[in-house]
């Protein structure tokens, strides 16, 4: 049995897409299989133009709730991308793997099911792991995005190289 097959996953190829967007539908394709996400020779389904417009536009969705200035705008915005890319979930173990759910009807375009990974996988990480836990990097002049999958909730930086560059910059500031 699969608890949670939208978690992290998800959110990490949404950070993965965002920082370094897929220029054709062959590199999402790519990107979400190295993702462990989709996989689409399984589905026997291949990636089109048409599914990478779709991400693109639940990508642009998903940056919106990462920039949210309040809790209560970012919970909206991720209930409108539900209520958009999700439906009622079932039951499946339609890879023959194991039940799980799905928050989707099956047979859905790629670029549908990506939106779905990404919104539903949003909404578990900000409520299992806290409703702060997507950011901007502090770092200056870096605007990376990151889901904060931290232990104790306090990450700021989008990668170890950032957060010792800001290190860097703070340890030389205070020794100026």
């Amino acid at each position: 049995m699969h608890l949670n097959p939208y978690g992290a996953d998800a959110v990490l190829l949404a950070v993965n897409l965002v920082t370094n967007p897929a220029a054709t539908a062959d590199e999402l394709a790519t990107r979400c299989e190295e993702s462990g996400v989709v996989t689409s020779n399984v589905r026997g389904v291949q990636v089109t133009p048409e599914d990478l417009v779709t991400v693109r536009v639940a990508l642009e969705e998903w940056i919106e709730v990462v920039d949210a200035t309040d809790e209560q705008q970012r919970v909206d915005l991720v209930n409108a991308m539900l209520a958009k890319y999700t439906e009622h979930p079932r039951l499946t173990n339609h890879a023959g793997d194991g039940w799980h759910m799905h928050y989707r009807p099956d047979k859905v375009p790629v670029g549908r099911l990506v939106a779905t990974l990404i919104s539903t996988g949003t909404a578990l990480h900000l409520a299992g792991r806290g409703i702060s836990r997507l950011g901007r990097c502090a770092t200056d002049g870096c605007d990376n995005v990151y889901a904060d999958l931290s232990r104790g909730g306090k990450q700021r930086y989008c990668s170890p190289a950032c957060s010792n560059r800001d290190a860097v910059r703070r340890h030389r500031a205070r020794t100026a």
